[in-house]
């Protein structure tokens, strides 16, 4: 294994451990919500309820990211991104080491802002450095592949954390991400070079009129309220009642509805972002940015799909002569073993559709994500400010990251479940469709393809 490939490694392990701290922490906040039992808080005489405190369980960790960005990017370009990097994940394992003393919501909220400076700064180092080693016609398919391990972390963690807490409660959980992550550090610190690069001054005052950054930017600012509304309800479509236009499942079913775009999304990306290297990456991001939109516009029609091809409304499977009727011990089971097993509980014909279209949105996101980010890690490399270009792609994130959950609640309480999902698609349509008319107005028709 030659150096380049050790960097990379110990990179794609950093984004791994970065997206397992992240996605555990959310599959965990019910948890924390039961056991916190916030309730309504007076301070400076100013009454604080508990659902705003709830709020803050997640706000405060996105606030904390926002503010985090610039001088974490600017610190990466200024300086040593290897040594920002790895004072990030040294920093990173004491973090987690404090979720399981956690005893108020006030330390909770604390230690999440935290997290996200954790989170962002580990983002923004390992992407800027996989962007800088990797040569300019391979950073998409490097870049992939980074992405593909945090995704990897994410299916992983999502689909254990719930399990590992049933079974042995915080601690243990939190023992796992403090050893991954100090596995990163010291990968990091054995292979990864020394940066040489240095940006003196403010690179983000120049990376933020940078034509081809301002043309990506009119593209991902709709794209960011198309993606946090979709992502966000599938889960929700899938779990709530029907009463409330959902469908009902358990959390089994939920699980593999966000699975099943992650797992797509992972598998995808090392070859599309190779593919993107080759054939364009404009062409890419417009490609796959139309079709997430057209795509979530069918989620609604998950039902009536399931109806149309006469699709099953449970899941069974058949056990083994040799098992059937077999007594279990008394103090497992009274009962014996059915002849058949009904598995995820009773699901509507609407499930295989619903998972269907929720892979093939990680399979659209696919084609979009790796494309645009070595465009951002091509125009920082290019100005000699890298990490100030990640920087401003995740600031031109933050609306939409931010102002589509409230837009998607009120939409599914005022209108109807079936609006998240057209308002959400209509969002990644118009970003592809205005994105194409600036690329063409001012860089021309061949820049869809030379990009």
């Amino acid at each position: 294994m030659n150096q380049d490939r050790r960097q990379f490694w110990a990179l794609y392990f950093t984004r791994f451990a970065e997206g397992f701290g992240f996605i555990t922490l959310v599959t965990l906040l019910p948890y924390y919500i039961n056991t916190l039992q916030p309730t309504d808080t007076t301070v400076l005489g100013l009454t604080i309820s508990a659902g705003l405190i709830v709020g803050l369980y997640t706000t405060g960790f996105t606030f904390a990211q926002t503010v985090a960005v610039i001088p974490l990017a600017w610190a990466g370009d200024r300086f040593d991104k290897r040594t920002v990097l790895l004072a990030v994940l040294g920093a990173g394992a004491g973090v987690y080491a404090l979720f399981p003393v956690v005893d108020s919501s006030a330390s909770f909220i604390l230690i999440r802002a935290l997290q996200g400076v954790i989170i962002t700064g580990a983002g923004l180092m390992s992407l800027s450095l996989v962007g800088q080693i990797a040569a300019t016609g391979t950073r998409a398919n490097f870049i992939g592949k980074s992405n593909a391990a945090y995704f990897a972390a994410s299916i992983v963690g999502s689909l254990s954390a719930g399990a590992l807490y049933e079974a042995f409660g915080f601690g243990p959980i939190f023992a796992i991400i403090v050893c991954i992550t100090i596995v990163a550090w010291l990968a990091v610190g054995r292979y990864l070079e020394a940066d040489e690069t240095r940006v003196y001054g403010f690179p983000f005052s120049e990376l933020a009129l940078n034509s081809r950054i301002l043309t990506l930017s009119s593209f991902r600012l709709q794209y960011a309220f198309s993606v946090t509304l979709v992502r966000t309800w599938i889960p929700i479509f899938a779990g709530v009642s029907a009463a409330q236009g959902g469908l009902a499942y358990g959390g089994l079913a939920v699980a593999l509805t966000v699975v099943a775009e992650k797992f797509t999304n992972m598998c995808c990306q090392p070859f599309t972002g190779r593919l993107s290297d080759g054939y364009g990456r404009a062409l890419f991001i417009f490609a796959g940015g139309g079709a997430y939109g057209l795509i979530a516009l069918g989620v609604p029609f998950s039902s009536a799909i399931g109806a149309a091809l006469s699709l099953p409304s449970s899941i069974v499977v058949s056990l083994p002569d040799v098992l059937v009727g077999a007594s279990l011990p008394a103090v497992v089971s009274a009962e014996t073993i059915p002849a058949q097993l009904t598995l995820l509980g009773d699901v509507s014909p609407a499930f295989f559709p619903l998972i269907a279209l929720s892979g093939l949105l990680g399979i659209a996101d696919s084609f979009r994500e790796p494309a645009s980010m070595a465009l951002f890690a091509d125009e920082g490399t290019e100005e000699g400010g890298v990490a100030a270009s990640f920087g401003i792609r995740d600031l031109v994130w933050r609306p939409g990251s931010v102002i589509a959950p409230l837009l998607g609640g009120w939409l599914m309480y005022e209108v109807g479940m079936e609006s998240v999902f057209f308002v959400g698609g209509a969002f990644a349509l118009t970003g592809a469709i205005s994105f194409l008319i600036i690329l063409i107005w001012l860089h021309g028709r061949r820049a869809l393809i030379q990009w």
